[in-house]
């Protein structure tokens, strides 16, 4: 991919009349992605936990409230297809509408929800039982398994059991970093929905309406235009812009105030993250000065982007934690940043001072990630917050998050 070719924000369905996200490619794409992680390993096969990887593997997803619960798993061997372990009657959908996936391998799993069932009551012992003799079938059973994420109990048991454990999260995080056509499709049609959005929340952007109420507004847009999961949103306002409370509150937008978002939602699992910040009625010297600092670096950083680089020269192009009122980049981690997006809302590569200085990574064609800056305002309590989502090709960076944030935008003017 060039800087210069389309990134098409392909819609919510499928037509015959435009070639759109192949799902199928897709589906392809990530098992072999995975497969490959798992036989560049030393391991035998991946038990995975973690829902992304889950849904990178085995094609299936079901909402947050019951896949967070550490219940569902997936067992990737060597030379074998994907097994899943899902809650029962998920597990009978999956076999019904889920062809890509062998009907014997989509079994009913329940674990503990994240310990409501007691160890004690035998179902991580069985469940471990029944993977070790998977494995014995295979003849993998004397090769590592390698583990994303895992209750202590299961852990204990795993090794109580005879089987030798080992990280496969950092591989499945190197097997999702660079990003398919497809995927950059689906990332660049979740950044559009929020494109949108955003002309609302300016239009609604007036003194008078709480920040509670623009949560409301965004949710109900993207659930309407067809986000499978609204995961965060921001709205910070006036004097709660300094320091950055990484929420919402019910505070009531006065007039003069700053105010920036964050929108956190997913289409089709990919995901965005996406600020932008404006001005009520009317904007400040300091607030326009915290704004333009913000842009400045967020410019510097895009600029920066092409393959080959390492991510400490990104994170070098922002200030230093102490430069903007912080004493340390732990304390300001999060601020001047970067964050990988796919499947997850931080993948690789993570790009910040804290990091990225003693252990860099190298930029790669196909990589997603967004860019994060910070400007506190000089009147001590305004900030300017800045995000664009970009995709690395052979000459550029490419962003795709395209309402414009070039100049701080003042919302329902009052006076010059």
């Amino acid at each position: 991919m060039t800087s210069a070719e389309p990134l098409p924000a392909p819609g919510h369905m499928g037509v015959d009349y435009e070639e759109r996200v192949d799902f199928e490619r897709l589906r392809r794409y990530r098992l072999a992605r995975a497969r490959q992680a798992l036989e560049s390993s030393e391991c035998g096969a991946f038990l995975l936990f973690d829902f992304y990887n889950i849904r990178y593997v085995t094609q299936t997803w079901i909402g947050g409230g019951l896949g967070d619960k550490m219940t569902r798993y997936a067992l990737l061997a060597r030379e074998r297809e994907p097994m899943l372990w899902d809650f029962g009657s998920a597990a009978r959908h999956h076999k019904l509408y889920a062809p890509w996936l062998e009907p014997d391998n989509c079994q009913a799993g329940m674990l503990g929800l994240r310990g409501a069932i007691a160890p004690s009551a035998g179902l991580m012992e069985d469940a471990v039982r029944q993977i070790r003799g998977l494995l014995e079938d295979a003849g993998l059973a004397d090769e590592p398994v390698g583990v994303d994420l895992v209750e202590p109990p299961f852990l204990f048991e795993m090794q109580r059991q005879g089987l030798r454990v080992v990280d496969a999260q950092q591989l499945m995080l190197d097997a999702r970093q660079i990003k398919s056509r497809d995927e950059i499709a689906l990332l660049t049609q979740a950044a559009s929905m929020v494109d949108g959005v955003y002309q609302e929340i300016v239009e609604a952007l007036k003194p008078g309406v709480q920040e509670n109420e623009i949560v409301a507004l965004a949710n109900k847009r993207l659930y309407e235009r067809g986000s499978d999961q609204v995961e965060a949103i921001n709205a910070v306002s006036g004097e709660r812009c300094n320091p950055h409370p990484h929420n919402f509150s019910d505070r009531i937008i006065r007039p003069g105030d700053q105010a920036f978002f964050d929108i956190i939602h997913s289409f089709n699992g990919y995901r965005t993250c996406y600020y932008r910040t404006f001005s009520v009625s009317a904007a400040t010297p300091s607030q326009r000065d915290a704004y333009a600092r913000a842009r400045e670096w967020m410019d510097a950083s895009i600029e920066k982007v092409e393959p080959g680089i390492g991510t400490d020269e990104i994170a070098a192009v922002w200030p230093a934690a102490t430069q903007f009122g912080f004493e340390s980049e732990m304390a300001a981690f999060g601020l001047q940043f970067g964050h990988g997006l796919g499947l997850g809302l931080h993948e690789r590569p993570i790009i910040s001072r804290l990091n990225s200085m003693t252990e860099p990574v190298e930029i790669a064609e196909g990589m997603v990630f967004a860019l994060e800056t910070y400007c506190p305002a000089s009147d001590g309590f305004s900030a300017a917050r800045i995000e664009e989502e970009v995709v690395v090709t052979r000459d550029g960076a490419r962003v795709l998050t395209l309402f414009p944030a070039q100049d701080l935008l003042v919302t329902h003017p009052h006076f010059p």
